[in-house]
């Protein structure tokens, strides 16, 4: 996988996330300017960090302002399956 699909997909990831972080956190949002392009950087991955502020960047309209947000900290994935049921079929 080339870097830059390597970082379309966690920037595709960490923004789902931040989706989530705001809907739980509803208030946070308020924080955020109007029209703003978030960008988003991970603690630690100074690669990725690049990369997406200088996508941000160069996407960026005139007018809109461009917000860092900054993950310091990342649980593991999981499954929310609580319960399986497996079929053998052959």
């Amino acid at each position: 996988m080339t870097d830059r699909k390597r970082f379309v997909h966690k920037n595709v990831m960490l923004v789902r996330e931040f989706d989530r972080y705001i809907l739980e956190y509803p208030e946070f949002a308020d924080e955020l300017p109007d029209n703003a392009l978030v960008v988003m950087q991970i603690e630690g991955d100074e690669e990725f960090n690049k990369w997406a502020r200088e996508t941000g960047q160069s996407v960026a309209e005139k007018n809109n302002p461009l917000v860092y947000v900054r993950v310091t900290d990342l649980k593991p994935v999981r499954s929310r399956i609580e319960k399986l049921q497996l079929e053998m079929v052959a």
